[in-house]
């Protein structure tokens, strides 16, 4: 699915675009590196403090890290480092989708980055979930973020 800034009621050459991602496996990354090139977009890897291991992304281990995380709606894990989204325009907001929703470090950089009134277009990788339902608790915790219609890239 391709958005066009006309789509989206934005000029190219007014708008500044990033691609946002977090990629614990590497195919989200590959899908924000494919989206950046075709968007012509800055492109930032949204890092936790601690990367996460193999062990830690086990779903079947009710102890692991993700499972913690995710079974916890208030966690928000650390960032390695938060990029200022000021003179962004337009943001592409990339990640897994783990047990039907957007990993909770995605909430931590929503909340550190101050999206209210940018324009975000949330994109996900997943191997059975749609996007929508997470886009959909997205836009129910935030919003004053000017959601946009979650693309699925696999």
């Amino acid at each position: 699915m391709i958005i066009t800034m006309t789509a989206l009621n934005l000029s190219a050459q007014t708008t500044k675009t990033i691609v946002a991602y977090f990629s614990a496996s590497g195919v989200t990354a590959t899908a924000a590196k494919e989206l950046a090139k075709e968007k012509h977009a800055e492109l930032y890897s949204i890092e936790p403090a601690q990367k996460y291991t193999a062990a830690d992304l086990d779903w079947r281990n009710k102890q692991s890290r993700s499972s913690v995380e995710m079974n916890d709606p208030k966690s928000r894990p650390a960032l390695k480092s938060q990029k200022s989204l000021a003179d962004y325009d337009v943001i592409y907001l990339g990640y897994p989708i783990w047990w039907g929703v957007a990993p909770r470090i995605i909430n931590t950089f929503i909340e550190q980055a101050e999206l209210d009134g940018k324009t975000v277009i949330p994109f996900a990788t997943s191997g059975g979930s749609g996007v929508e339902p997470s886009v959909s608790a997205l836009k129910a915790s935030y919003p004053k973020v000017k959601w946009q219609k979650g693309i699925l890239m696999n």
